[in-house]
């Protein structure tokens, strides 16, 4: 329906498709962003791209540069004098000739000329495609049919599968010692391979046993004789019960990948998760996020690769106007001196309108650390010059006047963005808090007394996120260290989507990792808090989903049930 471009369409059988399995994570993650599409298109993307000249009538995709060649798959009928078109062997699914591994010579700094097939110590009478070099050049990964000395086989339903495969460097443009990696096997598929800039990993797709979906991305130590530590999947964060295909890791970590399971604009879209490498490390939250257009379309886009030193970037798509079944285009790849970010507001009165002059505005980082803190002049005016791909707090303050923030994340091409903060005189900040605050009753849930807004987590996750989650959790922490005989219960609950059971767990993950926030970032003493996960055992509206698993609730009435309480329990 997508691929119709009949999105409401497509919006309404999603609904039905999560309403019938609850558990499924393409259902969920749509349900967690219906607006989806509205953010894709709102995406500021100037980007222009371009069809290659060396694009055929036939299929061509996977490029990825080698020294100053760009590499890509073909299925073109090869010239040569010994073979005829009725002479070449083609693959069933298409009619099309077998793929095989091509260079192009670059001519000048967008153009690519001069194509010819590799050696045939690499290119088969099977499928060839989707290369990956390590850093130093010297060992090529590739995918190939299983074949392998001239020993074709397949799987125990008759299937032949996809390899991975390693060969090394004698010379320029010279390979051999080709080796099947030692994962692979006859009865699942392992392709598509990307080495990072450090050659100490490679991120690969595979349906191996343990993938959630068609197939999975996943991860396996390279070392630095070319040999592999075991795969590793990257679990559900970035996998679904769709297909994810096609990785590339780029020079700064961050991750891109192909996926049909995520919410998109249709097929295949590519996503990125930003500075993945040191997020996967650090158990830290991956969100993914969808590149939108023009690299993005309704049909197959995919097999995305950039060279930021050289501000080359490539992905594949079988969309309309391209020259044969899948097309290679090149664009433009964003470079960090190209990206200019600024930031400009004024402080005022939110009641009034008129500006507050010298007030006091923060920027803080994602992790709420200080990046700068100014005092505003008459003219209540403030500007800051931001990092690109980056997110930031901005927090307005003044004496008697309750605080303003403004969460931003800068994109990844130039911007230049207005805020402006309003501040709320509070006559309660007059009052002698010591007066007031200890008469709160036991039992009280102090969120209501500090004003502190829903304790959001990402989709499915259990990670406190930043910044809006840690800057409420901030209120908790200062309130205990102001009051330090106070106690607090906490208590997660979650709404009634998904299995009791899961919800259950997944308060009780969540609660965890609140408290732990707490202690952790806090300096609390961990005896100060009890906690526990509530599920959706303590919904405060009517939109339970038992017996039927149904609700016909909003998602604003949902989220009042995911929520987090902090109830005093010692004065």
């Amino acid at each position: 329906m997508k691929a119709n471009k009949d999105y409401a369409e497509s919006d309404k059988w999603m609904t039905k498709f999560h309403e019938s399995d609850k558990e499924d994570l393409r259902g969920r993650a749509f349900m967690a962003t219906k607006d989806y599409k509205e953010k894709i298109e709102a995406i500021n993307n100037k980007m222009k791209v371009y069809n290659l000249d060396i694009n055929t009538s036939k299929s061509d995709f996977g490029a990825a540069q080698y020294q100053k060649q760009l590499v890509f798959a073909s299925s073109r009928l090869r010239i040569d004098s010994t073979s005829k078109d009725n002479n070449i062997e083609r693959y069933i699914w298409n009619n099309e000739p077998y793929l095989d591994l091509y260079t192009a010579e670059k001519i000048n700094d967008s153009s690519y000329k001069k194509v010819t097939p590799y050696k045939e110590v690499i290119n088969t009478k099977y499928h060839e495609s989707s290369v990956s070099f390590t850093p130093n050049e010297r060992i090529m990964f590739f995918t190939r049919n299983n074949y392998f000395q001239e020993e074709y086989k397949d799987d125990g339903n008759g299937t032949n599968k996809l390899k991975l495969f390693r060969a090394f460097s004698q010379s320029y443009d010279q390979w051999d010692d080709i080796e099947s990696v030692h994962f692979n096997s006859d009865e699942y598929s392992v392709a598509h391979p990307s080495v990072n800039i450090d050659g100490t990993k490679i991120y690969f797709a595979s349906d191996m046993p343990g993938t959630t979906g068609m197939s999975d991305i996943y991860v396996a130590d390279l070392n630095r004789d070319g040999t592999l530590g075991e795969p590793i999947n990257l679990g559900t964060a970035v996998n679904t019960e769709g297909q994810e295909t096609f990785s590339f890791i780029n020079e700064k970590g961050d991750l891109f990948f192909a996926s049909n399971g995520l919410p998109g604009l249709g097929g295949l879209d590519v996503y990125v998760i930003r500075d993945f490498e040191n997020k996967f490390a650090n158990n830290q939250s991956l969100p993914a996020e969808n590149l939108g257009r023009p690299i993005n379309s309704f049909n197959d886009d995919f097999a995305y690769y950039e060279n930021l030193g050289t501000a080359e970037g490539f992905f594949s798509s079988n969309r309309p106007g391209g020259k044969g079944g899948d097309d290679i285009y090149s664009f433009k790849a964003y470079h960090p001196e190209d990206c200019k970010q600024e930031v400009t507001g004024v402080v005022k009165d939110k009641k009034t309108g008129e500006i507050i002059p010298y007030a006091t505005v923060t920027l803080f980082d994602a992790d709420l650390e200080v990046v700068k803190e100014i005092t505003v002049g008459a003219d209540a005016a403030f500007h800051f010059n931001l990092e690109c791909d980056t997110q930031y707090v901005v927090r307005g303050e003044k004496e008697k006047y309750s605080s303003d923030e403004k969460r931003i994340t800068t994109p990844k091409t130039d911007l230049r963005l207005n805020l402006e903060l309003d501040l709320a005189l509070d006559l309660t900040l007059e009052l002698d808090p010591l007066i007031t605050v200890p008469d709160i009753a036991i039992g009280t849930d102090v969120t209501k007394i500090l004003g502190i807004n829903i304790i959001y987590f990402d989709f499915d996750k259990d990670f406190i996120r930043s910044p809006d989650a840690t800057i409420e959790l901030q209120k908790v922490i200062l309130f205990i260290k102001t009051y330090p005989t106070v106690e607090i219960d906490v208590r997660s609950h979650t709404d009634c989507r998904a299995s009791m059971a899961y919800n259950d767990d997944l308060s009780a993950r969540r609660n965890k990792s609140t408290i732990n926030y707490i202690v952790e970032k806090g300096g609390i003493d961990r005896s100060r808090l009890t906690g526990r996960g509530y599920g959706e055992r303590e919904l405060v509206n009517d939109c339970a989903c038992e017996p039927t698993n149904k609700s016909k609730c909003t998602e604003a009435q949902h989220d009042l049930n995911r929520r987090s309480e902090f109830i005093l329990t010692k004065k």
